[in-house]
């Protein structure tokens, strides 16, 4: 039963072809159902502002975005499209990384400057601005690598790439790095470069995604504009998965929990409690869902309920019913 990092529960399982999509077959219509475009955000306009373009732009009623930039901070910015919205905590809650480009009041040296990137490396205090969207209050955040990539001959001008865990503000790191060198230091340009499982190169401009829309709304051409638009499934690699049978499937879509006679394979180690991603066997992304038994217990349980869906990803009816409502 055991199979690399799988427990297979059913090796004989099957996927009817006539019902769901693999993601990368999808449509365009499917894609902005509940799909993920990845835009280099320009300096200038708010997160907020370039959203609502993009869904002007896109024609959708549901459109949001994971993880603010300042206006003046370029970089990555996630667009979700309709149900892909549901995963906005997901995209929230994900590693970032930033290229920073520092100015001190007062000349330093490249390594007095290193010295203090080693001191604020891990666990640190971070304080919101109070200019910021949050409410200001002392809270800790993981730094987990700052780098020094390049340092101007006069001292004063430093650009350095810091990876970090999501709601870190980098400007307070900015003023933090200047009290330990005893000198003011300002943020003066930002860009993120990574977010989660995505970094620049798979980011298009706004750019590109106006002239994909004009070529798929005008002459009939989505060759583009698929290019842009990632499954939801992309976001949600990293999530432990459960895989399903068709009715199962089918059953948590309508919001059904999931029960052990559905479990075709579970990824070893998850712990009950533990956030999973319940996956079609055409790996379409059905729930989030909690587990509610230790997958390693699995092997001696042949019926009832093991996990509880947080959000539904996929649309009822995509899989055919196969339970009775009697």
């Amino acid at each position: 039963m055991l199979n690399q990092d799988y427990w297979i529960f059913d090796d004989s399982a099957e996927t009817n072809d006539k019902y769901g999509c693999p993601p990368n077959n999808r449509s365009i219509t499917e894609l902005l159902d509940s799909g993920i475009i990845l835009v280099n955000k320009p300096s200038g306009p708010t997160s907020h502002q370039l959203t609502a373009w993009a869904r002007d732009l896109l024609g959708l009623n549901r459109l949001g975005h994971g993880g603010t930039l300042d206006p003046f901070a370029t970089g990555l910015l996630t667009l979700l499209c309709g149900r892909a919205t549901k995963i906005t905590n997901i995209v929230l809650n994900s590693n970032k990384s930033y290229i920073a480009v520092l100015r001190f009041a007062d000349a330093v040296t490249s390594e007095e400057l290193e010295n203090v990137l080693d001191i604020i490396k891990g666990e640190i205090y971070n304080v919101p601005p109070k200019d910021s969207a949050v409410k200001v209050q002392v809270r800790t955040r993981m730094i987990f690598s700052n780098e020094l990539l390049d340092f101007d001959k006069d001292g004063k001008i430093a650009i350095i790439h810091v990876s970090c865990n999501a709601g870190t503000y980098i400007r307070t790191l900015a003023k933090d790095i200047g009290l330990l060198l005893g000198t003011k230091c300002d943020l003066t340009e930002l860009h993120r470069d990574n977010t989660g499982s995505f970094n620049e190169s798979m980011a298009c401009t706004m750019h590109q995604l106006t002239d994909a829309v004009f070529l798929w709304n005008n002459q009939g051409d989505d060759q583009g504009l698929k290019k842009l638009i990632s499954p939801i499934e992309s976001v949600l690699r990293n999530l432990p998965k459960a895989y399903v049978k068709d009715g199962a499937a089918s059953a948590v879509s309508h919001g059904a929990p999931l029960a052990r006679p559905g479990l075709v394979k579970i990824a070893k180690g998850i712990k009950k409690g533990d956030t999973i991603i319940i996956m079609s066997l055409k790996e379409e992304a059905v729930a989030i869902a909690n587990l509610e038994v230790d997958s390693d217990n699995l092997i001696d349980i042949k019926s009832g309920q093991i996990a509880t869906s947080q959000s539904v990803l996929m649309s009822p009816g995509t899989y055919p019913q196969t339970w009775s409502t009697k």
